[in-house]
């Protein structure tokens, strides 16, 4: 059985834990070399550790235009092309209305909308022909949720990038772009909404359960295989689509 991302070169965004690094995982395991990104050297030497031999870890802030573009040169230098761009990097907080801070929402804007735009177009010289641009989405940016009107507008945002992207990019470079949208996913990202306490994540986990109609949360292997199919050449006609990797809560 052939490996589905065989000699190709990838890029995670966002790759140190939860989604991101099984991600990483999996694009390594179906052949491919992949680059890892993270804010902080500890968490990201630790989940090159991890991935393999087939990972380099880079230390990048996504929202700063200058680490992009030292991103985007070092692997032009080392490969010359880049053939798979998953943007995971992200994240968000509760926070209802009237709560709002101009930081709160600098912050998240800055993560999932500034750090995705300018992360895709700091990448874009070096995609090869026919390459993958995955977006990490939500199932928040189609449907409602209390405390997260915030993160599902940038979620929002991020789908409507690729509405207009799809239209602008040069057709003879076959560039796909698609958005990879998770439900709730026991991820360390997410059960730290609740806090520190163990009882209460997993009180939040149960409650999220109850949202979702296969009546249980995601796990990132779930969502990693996903991301592997929209990189890989089996979704060569998939573009502009929004993938919910969710058990149906986002159709409902």
């Amino acid at each position: 059985m052939s490996l589905k991302l065989n000699n190709k070169i990838a890029l995670v965004t966002g790759g140190t834990t939860g989604i991101g690094l099984e991600t990483a995982r999996q694009f390594a395991l179906e052949g491919a070399t992949v680059y890892v990104t993270g804010r902080r050297k500890e968490q990201l030497d630790a989940a090159v550790a991890s991935i393999g031999a087939k990972a380099t870890g880079i230390q990048v802030d996504s929202a700063k235009l200058g680490e992009l573009a030292h991103l985007a040169q070092t692997i032009k230098a080392d490969h010359g092309r880049l053939d798979v761009l998953f943007v995971n990097a992200g994240g968000g907080s509760l926070v209802p209305l009237g709560e709002i801070t101009e930081a709160h929402f600098d912050d998240t804007f800055d993560r999932n909308v500034k750090g995705t735009l300018f992360t895709v177009q700091a990448l874009l010289p070096v995609l090869a022909e026919g390459a993958s641009v995955i977006l990490t989405g939500s199932t928040a940016g189609s449907t409602g949720s209390p405390g997260f009107s915030v993160y599902g507008a940038s979620k929002a945002a991020v789908r409507a990038l690729v509405r207009n992207w799809i239209l602008e990019v040069d057709k003879t470079r076959k560039l796909r772009f698609n958005i990879l949208a998770p439900g709730p996913t026991r991820t360390p990202g997410l059960v730290e909404l609740a806090g520190p306490d163990a009882a209460q994540q997993q009180g939040l986990l149960d409650f999220l359960a109850t949202q979702v109609p296969l009546g249980r949360v995601g796990e990132p292997i779930e969502i990693a295989r996903a991301a592997v199919f929209l990189a890989s050449d089996d979704a060569s006609f998939v573009n502009g689509a929004e993938l919910f990797v969710d058990g149906g809560q986002a159709q409902v």
